[in-house]
């Protein structure tokens, strides 16, 4: 049986986009594990989001795709709360439904967000860099990634399932603390 669900959105909204923001320190961490474990340097995934947008320097590159992650796993969790104030059956009511919905957040996150812009337009700009590339740098990032599409799409729903349970374990765990709830 369902809890009621009944929060303050002054307190409860603010506190799942930290819940975002939580979870995407969490996964950012991850990656820069991977690309240590793939025998990239840290920060190569983001150096990938820079460079698509036309940040050609390693460093601005690494800086840009970052802040980019970071935003966009901090607004995700900003909606989450928005979206769950209002739609009963996502919101969270204990951690264990938490993490139920936060993965149906990670696969839409996924679908919606990453693949589309992965697909139409990360690809087609590291595609194009195996021609004309600005400098060595970029070329070699492209050159690596340009034939994992296929590995970086299927790992990244992993990823997004990560972020998506720790999002709303963080938001469920809220539900049961008390605090936040209307007097």
């Amino acid at each position: 049986m369902k809890a009621s669900w009944q929060v303050d959105q002054r307190v409860y909204i603010p506190y799942c986009t930290l819940a975002g923001f939580i979870a995407v320190w969490a996964i950012s961490g991850i990656l820069v594990v991977v690309d240590l474990a793939s025998g990239t340097p840290p920060g190569t995934f983001f150096a990938v989001i820079g460079i698509s947008l036309g940040f050609n320097d390693p460093t601005v590159a690494q800086y840009v795709g970052f802040a980019l992650h970071l935003l966009t796993g901090t607004v995700a969790g900003n909606i989450f709360g928005q979206v769950s104030t209002y739609w009963r059956n996502i919101a969270p009511y204990n951690y264990r439904h938490g993490i139920i919905t936060g993965l149906i957040v990670g696969v839409a996150l996924w679908a919606v967000l990453f693949v589309p812009v992965t697909t139409f337009g990360i690809q087609p700009r590291l595609d194009s860099f195996s021609s004309a590339a600005p400098n060595q740098y970029v070329y070699d990032i492209s050159s690596l990634f340009q034939p994992l599409y296929p590995v970086i799409i299927g790992g990244s729903l992993v990823f997004h399932l990560i972020y998506g349970s720790l999002l709303g374990f963080i938001a469920g765990r809220m539900k049961e603390l008390g605090p936040f709830l209307k007097k």
